[in-house]
């Protein structure tokens, strides 16, 4: 598969998405959903709280479009923190230039993240959400650098950067 098949079926399948969450949502509610967190909020107050794109990616389990996160620029020492409840999340050190248009890191920091299984869009992927409120953050791929081999791909929406 050459890289414009890849992102045509990217594409598509986010056209695919898109549709589905227009249609009331009911087949992509993300598995965190059911979950209990220690940050919970109503829908309005999350809504007022995190804009229209960051309610789309954080409560709705939605991605944000590639390359469009200043985040992806961030080369500060800091850390990256949830943009729902300010729990950290990532050390600067752990982000690398995957070269996706997402922000890219090795590994959370511990006890930072949950995971669940994706299984939209007729594949099974790593779902990465805030243990503290249960936002999506994005999706693990096995396709990292060392040490790991993992690459955390969060939308950058779902994160606030906090410099050192």
């Amino acid at each position: 598969m050459d890289r414009r098949q890849i992102l045509t079926a990217g594409v598509s399948a986010l056209g695919i998405l898109t549709f589905l969450r227009a249609a009331g949502g009911a087949l992509v509610g993300g598995p965190a959903a059911a979950e209990t967190f220690a940050v919970a909020k109503s829908e309005a107050a999350w809504r007022a709280q995190l804009g229209s794109d960051g309610y789309a990616v954080l409560r709705r389990h939605g991605t944000e479009r590639a390359g469009s996160s200043p985040l992806n620029a961030e080369k500060r020492a800091g850390r990256f923190a949830c943009a729902g409840c300010d729990q950290p999340l990532f050390a600067s050190s752990a982000k690398f230039e995957s070269g996706t248009g997402w922000p890219s890191f090795t590994a959370p920091l511990a006890e930072a993240v949950g995971t669940t299984t994706d299984s939209s869009l007729g594949m099974s992927r790593t779902e990465v959400h805030c243990r503290r409120c249960g936002g999506h953050l994005g999706h693990i791929f096995a396709d990292g650098p060392a040490p790991t081999g993992l690459r955390y791909c969060m939308n950058g929406v779902a994160l606030r950067f906090e410099p050192a």
